[in-house]
Formats: structure tokens, C-alpha cells, sequence
């Protein structure tokens, strides 16, 4: 066993004799396993503290960008600012650009920025689109690493991911609807805010093959959002409520519930299941009142802890730990709010 530390160092940290680290690590007879596993372990705990030093004072300057609906934008901001002390006793030092559009030719010059600047790394939400992917290959060849943000960008050159995975959330939203209407034929809204976005079209991918697979009664359509004020919105929906009024289940992939829920009130009707994504104030608030009945949630801090640390792993503050697991999905109903 080649270890880089002193003898008298592994035995005051494993406490334990010099003369049995020796045998350790030298491969010696004698030793009980338990013992053997005491010391394999102290020196691990020695290499962490070792790294916790060398983290002591290193600053990194990342660029958080973020393409997302103002609601998201103040989740993600409060979150990435809670998980910073965590990180501690490396400092992170953030730059924010997150707003409800930015395009490729802004995020284009954003990257340019974030070279110019020297960015440790940058975390983004963006559209799955040839900019986004011009502007990630322009970070990588810059020595920046680029971490995609709860909606993926497959096949460029970040580093990795953090997020759930979406298409596992769609089929977990298939399945609740799919269990919790009666047998037998019904329609189901699948409503999408921008399908640019990977992860919402993952979402849609999954619940339709689920469906598909488990529930052929069940006919789901999509209705795409777009860009446009509430009150566009409000036409759209209204317009696809009255033209099929065997609607019995929503689910609301992009948001807008509460426009979703008043076309359905001026009709004088209901969902049986309405099922929506990220539990911000708004959908807590619409859970409270029973207004909504299922929110597929998923750990923000995690995101965001996540993709810091593999900006540290990829400057080699950390050890590398392979890729990233997606993050739980987590299921909130009324009775599990906090």
C-alpha cells in the first residue's frame, strides 16, 4: 500500500499502534480485518482533510445563467445562495443572469463574457438548440466547464448534468393519472411551456410512453404555451377545453395552473387529477387550497451543490466521483406539506 503520509500520523488517527500501521501498510500478517479497515480509513480521512486544507482560501468565480420564468429564477437564486456556506472552506464567488428569455445570440455573448472574465465554471438552464450547443463548445475549448441545470443539453460538451430525470418524472405523472381516474376512455391536457426546453420535452416523452404502454383508454394531447401574456394562455386553453369537454386530467408541465384552473372554473368544470411540476409559492399555495393535487418536486440545493462540486471536481479540488446521479423525484400532495 503506497501511502504519502507518517507512520505516526495514520496511527494517532486511527487509534491505533505505529507498529500496526506499519503492517498495513506494508502488507504485513497479524492484523484483525477490523483493525486492517481502521487504518484504510484513516488514511482516507487524513487525504479529506488534507483537500479541506488546500480548499482554504481558493475562491471560484462561476456564472449562473439561467433561461427560466421569473418564479424559477428567485428559487434558484435563493438556492445557490443557501448552498454556499456548505461548500465552505472553498468560496464561491457568483455572477446571476437569469431572466424569462435569452436566445443564443445572448447566451453566445455571455459566454464570451465568462472567458473574457476567467470564469471557474458556469451553471446553465438553457434551450436544447444549436446556439446553446455553439456557446458550451465555446466555454469547454476555454477551459470552462459548463454543469446543465435541471433541463439537459445531451451530446455537448458539459460535464455534466444536475437535475431529475425528466423523463422518469413524466412517467410518474402518467402513472399517478393513469391509476387514479376511473377505467375506461378519458382525455388527458398535457400542457407545455416551451418545448425548445429538453427537459420539458423529456416530461412529455415519458408520460406519453407511459400511457401508451399501461393506459391505452387514456388519450393525451399537448398544448404548447409559447411566449405570449396570461391572457394568450387563456385563450388557448379555453379554446381546447371547450372543444373537448371529456377533458379529465391536467398535466401541467410548463406552469400557468392558476390560468388553467380559472378556464376551468369560467366553464363550470373540474379535473379529476391535476398534476404539476416545482413546489414554488404559487403551487404551495395551490396545494394548500386542494386546488392542485399533486406537485413533482425536486431538490434545488442538491442541484445546485451538485453542480458546484463538480466545477470543483473538475479543477481537481475534489476527487472525481463518477456522474452524477440523477435527483430524486420527490412527490408533494396536500397532506405532505410541511
Amino acid at each position: 500500500m503506497s501511502v504519502r503520509f507518517q507512520i505516526k500520523d495514520i496511527a494517532l488517527q486511527a487509534g491505533v499502534g505505529a507498529a500496526t500501521v506499519d503492517r498495513v501498510v506494508n502488507d504485513r500478517g497479524g492484523v484483525h480485518s477490523r483493525t486492517r479497515r481502521r487504518v484504510e480509513q484513516a488514511i482516507e480521512e487524513l487525504a479529506a482533510q488534507e483537500r479541506l486544507v488546500g480548499l482554504t482560501g481558493r475562491t471560484f468565480f462561476i456564472d449562473v445563467i439561467i433561461e427560466a420564468p421569473i418564479h424559477f429564477c428567485d428559487a434558484a437564486r435563493l438556492a445557490i445562495a443557501e448552498e454556499l456556506p456548505a461548500l465552505l472552506p472553498a468560496v464561491f464567488r457568483v455572477r446571476h443572469t437569469m431572466q424569462a428569455e435569452i436566445g443564443d445570440a445572448a447566451l453566445a455573448r455571455l459566454a464570451a463574457r465568462s472567458a473574457k472574465l476567467g470564469s471557474h465554471g458556469v451553471i446553465l438552464m438553457g434551450q436544447d438548440s444549436a446556439g446553446t450547443r455553439a456557446s458550451i463548445a465555446a466555454l469547454s475549448e476555454a477551459g470552462i466547464p459548463v454543469v446543465t441545470l435541471a433541463t439537459d443539453v445531451p451530446g455537448s460538451a458539459r460535464i455534466a448534468y444536475a437535475g431529475m430525470d425528466n423523463r422518469r418524472a413524466g412517467e410518474t405523472a402518467a402513472f399517478l393519472i393513469g391509476r387514479w381516474l376511473p377505467r375506461g376512455p378519458a382525455k388527458v391536457l398535457v400542457s407545455i411551456r416551451n418545448n425548445r426546453f429538453r427537459g420539458e420535452g423529456d416530461r412529455a416523452i415519458g408520460f406519453h410512453a407511459m400511457i401508451c404502454k399501461n393506459f391505452p383508454d387514456l388519450e393525451p394531447f399537448e398544448l404548447l404555451e409559447g411566449a405570449g401574456a396570461p391572457a394568450d394562455f387563456m385563450s388557448k386553453v379555453s379554446a381546447v377545453l371547450e372543444k373537448h369537454p371529456d377533458i379529465a386530467a391536467i398535466y401541467s408541465i410548463g406552469g400557468n395552473n392558476r390560468v388553467i384552473l380559472e378556464a376551468l372554473r369560467n366553464l363550470g368544470r373540474s379535473a379529476s387529477v391535476f398534476i404539476a411540476h416545482d413546489l414554488d409559492a404559487a403551487n404551495r399555495a395551490l396545494l394548500r387550497s386542494w386546488k392542485i393535487d399533486v406537485v413533482l418536486d425536486h431538490d434545488l440545493r442538491r442541484d445546485m451543490r451538485e453542480a458546484c462540486r463538480a466545477i470543483m471536481r473538475h479543477h481537481r479540488a475534489l476527487p472525481e466521483t463518477g456522474e452524477l446521479p440523477p435527483n430524486p423525484i420527490q412527490i408533494v400532495t396536500p397532506t405532505s406539506l410541511d
